[in-house]
C-alpha cells in the first residue's frame, strides 16, 4: 500500500504543500478540484504546470476531490453534473482514474425521490466514468457499507467505486470498518486514513442533507469528533489487515480536517501509517 496526502489538510499554498507532502515521505497526493490551483476549467498550460511541481517532488495524484456538497444528486442539476464530468477528464490528464465525492445519504427506503434522484445521477456519472476507464468513488460514512453496497449494486456500472473514509464510518454511521472492507472488497478502489469518535447517535440526514429530506440540521460538533490517526476508534490493525485479506494495494490518503497543527499531526499519521504497512 501506497501513503497519500490531502493537499489542503497543510493548510498552505500549493506549491509549499507539495513540497510539505514529498518531505515526510508521502507517495501521492488528494488535491481538491475547486481550488485556484486545480478546477474544472483548467487549461493545458494550468495542467502541465501543476505536474510539473508534483513531478519535480516525485509524487503522483492519488486522487481528486470532486466534491462539491449533496445538490446535485438530489435535485439533478444538469450544470453540477456536467461540471463533475469535466473533472473526471482533468483527472485524467494529471494521471488519475479516481475522484471522490459524497453523495449525500442513501435512504433505506427505496421507494422515495431522493432514493430516485440518487440513482439516476450517480448512474450517469457512473456509465459517463466507465466510458473513460475511471472511477466514480462515492465516500463512505452517511450509511452502513451494506446498504451503500445494496445501492452501488443497482447502477449496473464498473465505472462507480468506493473511496473507503473508515472515520466516516465509525463516527457518522457507527458501522465497523473491518466488516465494511469486506462487505465493499469490488468497489474500493481508494481510501482515507482518519480517525475519529461518535459522540452522539444522530439521523445522518440532519448532517449531510437535511433540507433534502426536510429536517432540521444537526451541529457536527455534538455528533463527532475528528481524531489524530490512532486515537479514535478506528480499529488500524484489524482495518489495515483487511484491506490486505481483499488484495488492496493502493493509498491511504491522509486526511486531518480540524486541529491546530494539521502539518505536525499529518508527520505523525505518516509515521503511525508506516508501522503498519512495512515500509
Amino acid at each position: 500500500m501506497k501513503i497519500g496526502v490531502i493537499l489542503e489538510s497543510f493548510r498552505k499554498e500549493f506549491k509549499e504543500a507539495v513540497e510539505e507532502a514529498a518531505k515526510l515521505g508521502a507517495d501521492g497526493v488528494q488535491m481538491y478540484a475547486n481550488t485556484q490551483t486545480v478546477h474544472a476549467d483548467m487549461s493545458g498550460r494550468e495542467i502541465r504546470e501543476v505536474k510539473k511541481v508534483l513531478d519535480g517532488e516525485g509524487l503522483k495524484v492519488s486522487a481528486l476531490c470532486g466534491d462539491f456538497g449533496c445538490e446535485m444528486y438530489y435535485t439533478r442539476d444538469k450544470s453540477l453534473i456536467d461540471r463533475e464530468k469535466k473533472i473526471m477528464g482533468i483527472a485524467k490528464e494529471l494521471g488519475t482514474d479516481i475522484v471522490t465525492t459524497h453523495i449525500g445519504v442513501v435512504p433505506e427506503e427505496k421507494a422515495c425521490p431522493q432514493y430516485e434522484s440518487m440513482r439516476e445521477v450517480c448512474r450517469e456519472l457512473a456509465k459517463f466514468a466507465d466510458s473513460m476507464g475511471g472511477h466514480f468513488a462515492v465516500e463512505t460514512g452517511p450509511e452502513r457499507a451494506q446498504l451503500l453496497k445494496d445501492f452501488l449494486d443497482g447502477l449496473d456500472s464498473r465505472g462507480v467505486a468506493v473511496n473507503l473514509d473508515p472515520a466516516n464510518l465509525v463516527m457518522c454511521a457507527g458501522d465497523d470498518p473491518v466488516s465494511a472492507v469486506h462487505i465493499l472488497k469490488d468497489y474500493i478502489v481508494h481510501t482515507h486514513a482518519k480517525d475519529g469518535i461518535m459522540l452522539k447517535k444522530t439521523d445522518t440526514r440532519t448532517l449531510y442533507a437535511p433540507s433534502f429530506f426536510g429536517l432540521q440540521p444537526s451541529d457536527w460538533g455534538e455528533h463527532i469528533k475528528e481524531m489524530p490517526l490512532g486515537e479514535g476508534n478506528v480499529p488500524w490493525a484489524a482495518y489495515i489487515a483487511a484491506l490486505r485479506e481483499i488484495g488492496y494495494d493502493g493509498y491511504l490518503t491522509i486526511e486531518r480536517e480540524c486541529g491546530e497543527t494539521p502539518a505536525e499531526d499529518i508527520a505523525k499519521a505518516v509515521t503511525f501509517l508506516k508501522k503498519y504497512i512495512g515500509e
